[in-house]
């Protein structure tokens, strides 16, 4: 809330977040289940995300189970290179949504970037974000498209 959502337009009754201080893989079924009561057909109509340097996306990291996640929505995901655990939206989730934004921001992602649109086969867990039904939009700043 202190990050930005007090300042919008939204009802708090709208805004759910995800609690993984402490019982994360219950807590990660819960919120599914509340995804579900609250979504219909368990989709959302817009998921907004950034890219990390090292190609994750929410918390979908390289080499970590929850990429491998099927038939979920939500998961918990140990991630060894922060050495914590996260709660995440699977690719499942993110891609059955209507509409889908990838925010590539920064000189710092530039290299990424790169890597990305001249890859012939995909490695990075962005590169698993948008199907043929529900397309990514890809917007990115002048410091992160640089090198493109």
């Amino acid at each position: 809330m202190e990050s930005g959502f007090s300042k919008v337009p939204i009802p708090s009754n709208q805004i759910h977040r995800m609690e993984a201080e402490k019982n994360i893989e219950e807590n990660a079924l819960s919120y599914e289940k509340l995804l579900l009561s609250l979504l219909e057909k368990g989709s959302f109509d817009l998921v907004m995300l950034g890219m990390g340097e090292d190609g994750h996306t929410a918390s979908l990291f390289p080499g970590t189970k929850a990429l491998e996640a099927k038939n979920r929505l939500v998961v918990a995901n140990f991630v060894p290179q922060k050495n914590t655990w996260r709660m995440t939206l699977t690719f499942d989730c993110i891609n059955a949504s209507k509409n889908i934004v990838i925010y590539v921001l920064g000189k710092s992602k530039q290299e990424m970037l790169a890597k990305l649109f001249h890859s012939s086969s995909p490695t990075f867990p962005i590169e698993h974000v948008g199907s043929k039904r529900h397309k990514a939009l890809w917007i990115a700043d002048t410091d992160a498209a640089a090198a493109l």
